[in-house]
């Protein structure tokens, strides 16, 4: 039993060891710790234009978009079809119901709400594209054929 206690310990100080640090810039940190004081389990990611923080935020899991010049881009959520504006559930309910749901967000930045869902069947994917609250879009169709 000690053997298997030290190996893993060794095993998971060696991951900690090799793991990528964020170096997140002092602006955006700030920003950050204002905006989402409540955020908890905040994990930190880079991209060539962005930070990126992954958190838990009043019990959703939030996605914070940060641009190299410190600025707020997007938030994003997961959410679920109940939690979409009445006019958009009633819509996908009767125009889509030969689809099941695959993928749902929430995106928030300063031009307003988006929605975006991604929509399947045996044949295709859908992704739509709400603005505002407004009727759905295609943004994006792929044949799985």
């Amino acid at each position: 039993m000690k053997k298997l206690v030290l190996t893993l310990a060794i095993a998971v100080s060696t991951l900690c060891a090799f793991a990528r640090e964020v170096n997140v810039s002092d602006k955006v940190l700030k920003s950050f710790n204002t905006e989402f004081t409540s955020a908890k389990e905040v994990e930190w990611s880079i991209s060539k234009d962005f930070y990126k923080a992954s958190f838990i935020y009043n019990g959703n899991y939030v996605y914070a978009f940060y641009g190299m010049d410190d600025e707020l881009v997007a938030v994003t959520r997961n959410i679920s079809p109940s939690d979409l504006p009445i006019n958009l559930q009633t819509t996908i309910k009767k125009s889509y119901s030969d689809y099941w749901v695959s993928d749902l967000f929430e995106l928030n930045n300063p031009d307003g709400t988006s929605y975006y869902i991604t929509l399947e069947n045996a044949d295709t994917k859908l992704v739509l594209k709400s603005e505002a609250g407004a009727a759905w879009g295609n943004y994006k169709k792929v044949n799985k054929s």
